[in-house]
């Protein structure tokens, strides 16, 4: 039911990124809206005893909260305490770890990794803050986990907007047909992580495509695929979650965990 169409699959192999629009229920949307802010709540509170760092200017917290170990970015604004990301989140609730198994999920990553069966790789959760949200400059995925591991174009993305995206709070932009190229140069000698985003002349910036969506709605693209946004600069947030998939079997990124995904859901 929830499988990929012939058109999509062309689509995701022509643009490398496809849109289910409002996916998700105005109810289900609030319930996940309460689960990730409750999430915060929870990686705030870790930070007092959380590990410190710094890369390029940026902070980063190794937080801790019992078992479950996640990194915790702040925004870039000097001292400031806002968690901008949180890298994985889903274990610190229970509505995260059903909607790993949704099927509305699950169908179509079947079809974009290439299995029958699929794990979780990651899971992040994105926080752009009324008028504090900051840029997250192009790039693409596949840089990063290339020193993880080998099946690099099986890691499809899919992120679930929480709150209505536009241009005036920042939403998801994606450059269409840029991962057609796999793995593109990067920006060598800007910081350590510089060869991470994306050098601007390895892709066309006239293809850039606002990914003005309602909230609810699912954006699947592809690892190789160059994305980024704009701050925010309204009075409104815009929050996201972006869950990774892979082949079943495989362990999670930074995780030592095999997270089997979907079962039940054929």
């Amino acid at each position: 039911m929830h499988e990929l169409s012939a058109a999509e699959r062309e689509a995701y192999a022509r643009d490398g990124f496809i849109v289910r629009a409002r996916l998700f229920s105005a109810v289900e949307v609030r319930e996940l809206v309460a689960a990730a802010e409750e999430v915060v709540r929870v990686a705030e509170g870790a930070l007092a005893e959380a590990s410190c760092y710094a890369i390029d200017g940026n902070t980063y917290a190794e937080a801790r909260v019992g078992e479950f170990a996640t990194t915790v970015q702040l925004e870039h604004a000097p001292g400031s305490r806002t968690v901008r990301v949180i890298e994985p989140f889903a274990g610190l609730h229970p509505r995260f770890e059903a909607l790993l198994d949704d099927a509305r999920l699950v169908e179509p990553m079947r079809g974009l990794v290439g299995a029958d069966e699929v794990a979780l790789f990651t899971d992040k959760l994105n926080l752009k803050r009324p008028r504090e949200g900051s840029r997250f400059s192009w790039h693409q995925d596949s840089p990063y986990w290339a020193h993880f591991c080998a099946h690099l174009d099986q890691l499809p993305n899919v992120l679930i907007t929480l709150d209505d995206a536009h241009e005036g709070n920042g939403c998801f932009r994606v450059i269409r047909g840029s991962h057609a190229r796999g793995l593109l140069p990067g920006r060598a000698g800007e910081g350590r992580l510089g060869p991470l985003f994306t050098h601007p002349s390895a892709f066309d910036l006239s293809q850039q495509v606002a990914a003005v969506v309602p909230a609810g709605s699912a954006i699947f693209f592809s690892p190789h695929t160059v994305h980024g946004s704009e701050p925010n600069h309204s009075d409104e947030p815009r929050r996201a979650l972006v869950l990774t998939y892979q082949p079943a079997g495989k362990r999670m990124f930074k995780v030592d965990r095999v997270r089997e995904c979907g079962a039940g859901t054929r």
